[in-house]
């Protein structure tokens, strides 16, 4: 039980999120006595993946502005020493403002839906029994998180394995849910592909007619049922099939808990249409210049670039009177067409004119070109069940070797000592004390007053949930990227991420869509004007009847989530020697900042 903790570890963690998950493990791996709480009553904080249901249970909380968890508390103030100072800690995390939620599906919902199979939400948690009417008549019920695991659950055996040995393993995606997948004495990065094959085209209509049927069908009572087949990630990243975070995962062996799909489209906005990307998916210098999407000079001009990009450190007199400039201003040097200028900024750099320089553009591409034919045509790897898969498999890890983890569990304060300056203790909430030698927190846990002098930027989210692709294929499984530049001069670049059904994120007949930029008002007035441009809500095509050329919005929230990245430590107001802050998520397309 959690007031029967022991008193005395090495390092306590504070958050689960992915920065904290993955110091949890390393600690464990090396040692040190790890207790890892969390106030949440799910684990990956703003990391975190939701059932719909789930999802909406959250909002709940952050709407009606109630502590996350709250119980009674004990006082904490009898346990300080003359020579000790308490340093509190935030009550409630206010990382998440403001959110707004708009259904267009059918809200006519049958007596007694509920989600299948899902477990009652803890009655501790505080969440209110109210979020509007079309909850409450969908019965829909209080469920916190669509996959929890304790250390009873946690398997005993562990398997070391080589930390170089790499084998990519290509399954069915039915089979890859099912059990997990071992690889002998060899580290697995488990990848899903589409079978290849030509289907027969009478086969095909009959789909087709089937699909525009159920398309008709979807409802919010259908959502609310189903919502446990839906994994909605907090935040919308991928990840690069090279680098620091692919290494960690096989160097820890964690992979041998995740398994990934390849993300197969790259996909561009161009004069208010959506179209894929030419050549930029293909890796070998024939499929460049077999390509018909281009002219033989712009495939000649791009072949030179990008052969140029790969070796760019090696001729620094290329670009070193650019370094001030902008990426955008810096391809314009190098004499790209306007066409090959907008597909290089916006779906090879994967970024916007703005905001990036030429040497962080020529990083960007190069590390894109790097990435190809990894794990596949593509360079980005996307985890099936969402994101918030990975803080829980480093929080596995951490549990097989004996960490101990709490959720629900709130700290009070710090106890630090006033002569030494450094942190001696924590005080949880039923009072108990608990001392360590170090102690690492997550950014949303410090109070206002250590927080005084931080400038916090801010991410636009939206999550939607519509009932087809935005650029529609032979294939419905399709995980895509696109990056929509700005409208205007000096905003940011909206990215969207579409995933399809093998990822294990969403219902059949529908899909789920994230969009994702820097903050300049709020995620309604950053994002609206992109959702208008991709997507039709659904009402207005049941009334007009209009021909359906765009992909059919059924649900769509909005939410600005806090950037706390690359805050330097002196921000913080009396911060002790021996207490480290994490940072939440960035707005960056990787994980490399958490791993730093």
């Amino acid at each position: 039980m959690a007031d029967n903790l022991p008193t005395e570890f090495d390092v306590i963690i504070i958050g689960t999120a992915l920065p904290e998950s993955i110091l949890a493990a390393a600690c464990l791996r090396s040692g040190q006595r790890v207790l890892h709480v969390d106030s949440r009553s799910y684990y990956g904080g703003n990391w975190t993946s939701f059932s719909f249901s789930g999802l909406l249970s959250w909002l709940k909380e952050y709407q009606q502005n109630n502590d996350i968890g709250e119980e009674s508390t004990v006082a904490w103030q009898d346990l300080i020493h003359e020579t000790e100072e308490a340093i509190t800690l935030r009550k409630k995390d206010e990382t998440i403002q403001p959110t707004e939620a708009f259904c267009y599906a059918s809200q006519v919902v049958e007596e007694g839906i509920e989600e299948i199979g899902a477990l009652q939400k803890n009655p501790s948690s505080g969440v209110s029994s109210t979020f509007t009417e079309v909850l409450d008549s969908a019965c829909l019920p209080e469920e916190s998180q669509s996959s929890h695991f304790n250390s009873d659950e946690i398997p005993a055996k562990h398997t070391q394995k080589s930390a170089r040995e790499v084998s990519l393993e290509v399954t069915d995606v039915e089979e890859s849910v099912e059990k997990e997948k071992y690889c002998g004495d060899k580290t697995c990065i488990h990848t899903v592909s589409d079978k290849d094959g030509v289907k027969d085209e009478s086969i095909s209509t009959v789909e087709d007619n089937a699909n525009q049927t159920n398309r008709n069908r979807i409802t919010w009572a259908g959502c609310v049922k189903e919502g446990r087949r839906f994994n909605i990630d907090l935040v919308s990243k991928l990840l690069y099939s090279q680098g620091s975070l692919i290494d960690l995962l096989i160097k820890s062996d964690v992979s041998r808990y995740l398994e990934f799909k390849n993300v197969t489209r790259i996909l561009a906005f161009q004069e208010g249409k959506v179209e894929q990307v030419p050549c930029f998916v293909l890796k070998t210098k024939a499929d460049v210049f077999n390509s018909k999407e281009l002219t033989m000079v712009e495939k000649r001009i791009l072949m030179k670039f990008l052969t140029f990009c790969l070796e760019y450190e090696q001729h620094p007199d290329e670009y070193q009177a650019f370094r001030q400039c902008s990426f955008s201003e810096y391809l314009k040097t190098k004499k790209l067409t306007p066409n090959l200028q907008h597909f290089v900024l916006h779906s090879t750099a994967m970024t916007s004119e703005s905001s990036c320089t030429a040497v962080d553009g020529l990083n960007a591409t190069t590390n894109f070109l790097q990435c190809l034919g990894q794990f596949g045509n593509t360079p980005f790897l996307f985890p099936l069940y969402g994101q918030g898969e990975m803080p829980q498999c480093f929080c596995r890890m951490c549990a097989v070797f004996g960490g101990i983890y709490c959720l629900r569990h709130k700290v009070q304060c710090f106890v630090v000592d006033k002569e030494s300056g450094r942190c001696k203790a924590i005080i949880d909430h039923f009072g108990q004390r608990i001392n360590a030698k170090y102690f690492i927190v997550e950014d949303s846990y410090l109070s206002e007053e250590t927080c005084l002098n931080v400038q916090y930027k801010q991410i636009s989210r939206a999550v939607l949930i519509t009932d087809k692709s935005i650029l529609k294929t032979d294939s419905d499984q399709q995980t895509s990227i696109l990056i929509v530049p700005p409208a205007e001069p000096g905003a940011c670049a909206v990215r969207v991420t579409e995933l399809c059904s093998s990822t294990m994120t969403y219902m059949k007949d529908t899909y789920l869509v994230h969009l994702m930029c820097s903050s300049s008002k709020t995620a309604r007035e950053d994002l609206e004007s992109v959702v208008e441009k991709l997507f039709t809500p659904y009402a207005d095509t049941e009334i007009n009847k209009e021909e359906l050329t765009k992909p059919r919005l059924l649900w769509i929230l909005y939410f600005n989530m806090r950037d706390s990245s690359g805050i330097s430590r002196s921000s913080y107001n009396g911060l002790p020697s021996n207490v480290y802050v994490c940072s939440g998520p960035d707005c960056g397309l990787g994980n490399e900042h958490a791993v730093k």
